[in-house]
C-alpha cells in the first residue's frame, strides 16, 4: 500500500475515534439529569473506582512523596536551604504529582476494567440487546461510570497529597536531617499562607483530577463500546483505553498548568 494512503487511513481512524469520544462525552452530559435513577449503579462504580484502588494509590503516593523529597532535598542541602523542603514537597504534590499519580493508577486499574467490561458486553451483543429494549447504553452504562470517576479521582487525589507529604517527611527526617517540626511547619504554611481556604496549587490540582477522572471514564467507555472481534477485540479495547487515557492525562495536565500559570 502507498505509505501516504496508509498514513491517511490511520489519521482518519484516529479522528473517528476522537470524534466518537467527544460525542460520547456530550451525550453523557445530556443525560446527567437522569442520574438519580442510576444511584445504585453510581455507588457501585464509586466503590470500584475509589475503595478498591485505594491501597495501591496510597503506596505509590507515599513512595512518590519520598522520592520527591529525597531528590529535592539532596540539591537543597548542597545550598544549605533545606528549610523549604516541606514547602516544595507539599506544593509539588498538590499541584502535579498527586493528580498525576492518582489518574495513572485509575487508568491502569479502573479504566482497563471498564473497557474490558463494556467490551465483553459489546462483543456478546448485550449492548445491542439493551438498544432493542429501548435502553440507552449511555444513560444506563456510561453515565454512572463517568460521574463515579469524576467524584473519586479528586477524592483519591486529596488522600494521595496527604500520604505523599507524609512520605516526604519521613525521608526528610531520616535521611536529610530536617526536623519534623520544621518540615511540617513549612508545609502547612505553604498551604495556608494564601489567605484562602486552600492555595492555588490545591485548587488547580483538584481541577486536574476532575478532568482526569472524566477523561479516563469517557475514553475507557468509548473503547469498550467500540470493541469488535471477540476476546481479541476486548484485549485491544483495554490496550487502547489505557494508552489513550495516559496520553490524555499528560496532555490535559500540561494544558491546565499552562492555562493557570502562564495566562495570569
Amino acid at each position: 500500500m502507498n505509505p501516504f494512503a496508509k498514513l491517511t487511513d490511520t489519521l482518519i481512524v484516529r479522528a473517528e475515534g476522537a470524534g466518537y469520544v467527544v460525542n460520547l462525552l456530550l451525550r453523557t452530559f445530556v443525560v446527567v439529569p437522569h442520574l438519580p435513577r442510576r444511584w445504585r449503579f453510581l455507588l457501585d462504580n464509586a466503590f470500584n473506582a475509589g475503595v478498591r484502588a485505594l491501597p495501591v494509590t496510597m503506596i505509590v503516593a507515599a513512595f512518590a512523596g519520598a522520592i520527591l523529597a529525597m531528590q529535592t532535598g539532596i540539591e537543597l542541602r548542597r545550598f544549605g536551604n533545606s528549610n523549604v523542603l516541606g514547602t516544595i514537597t507539599a506544593l509539588s504534590m498538590c499541584r502535579e504529582m498527586g493528580p498525576f499519580i492518582t489518574a495513572v493508577i485509575l487508568a491502569a486499574t479502573v479504566g482497563s476494567a471498564i473497557a474490558a467490561e463494556l467490551g465483553t458486553m459489546k462483543v456478546s451483543d448485550e449492548i445491542d440487546a439493551l438498544e432493542v429494549m429501548s435502553i440507552d447504553p449511555v444513560d444506563y452504562l456510561v453515565l454512572p461510570r463517568v460521574v463515579a470517576m469524576a467524584m473519586m479521582c479528586p477524592t483519591l487525589t486529596v488522600l494521595s497529597n496527604l500520604i505523599g507529604i507524609y512520605g516526604g517527611s519521613v525521608i526528610a527526617e531520616q535521611n536529610l536531617g530536617v526536623s519534623p517540626d520544621l518540615y511540617w511547619s513549612s508545609a502547612i504554611e505553604s498551604l495556608t499562607s494564601s489567605g484562602t481556604l486552600l492555595p492555588k496549587e490545591a485548587y488547580v490540582g483538584l481541577f486536574k483530577a476532575l478532568l482526569f477522572g472524566v477523561a479516563i471514564a469517557t475514553v475507557s467507555c468509548a473503547a469498550g463500546l467500540r470493541a469488535r472481534g471477540g476476546a481479541l477485540g476486548v484485549g485491544l479495547a483495554v490496550q487502547v483505553a489505557v494508552r489513550n487515557s495516559v496520553i490524555l492525562i499528560i496532555v490535559l495536565g500540561f494544558i491546565v498548568t499552562w492555562f493557570f500559570y502562564f495566562l495570569d
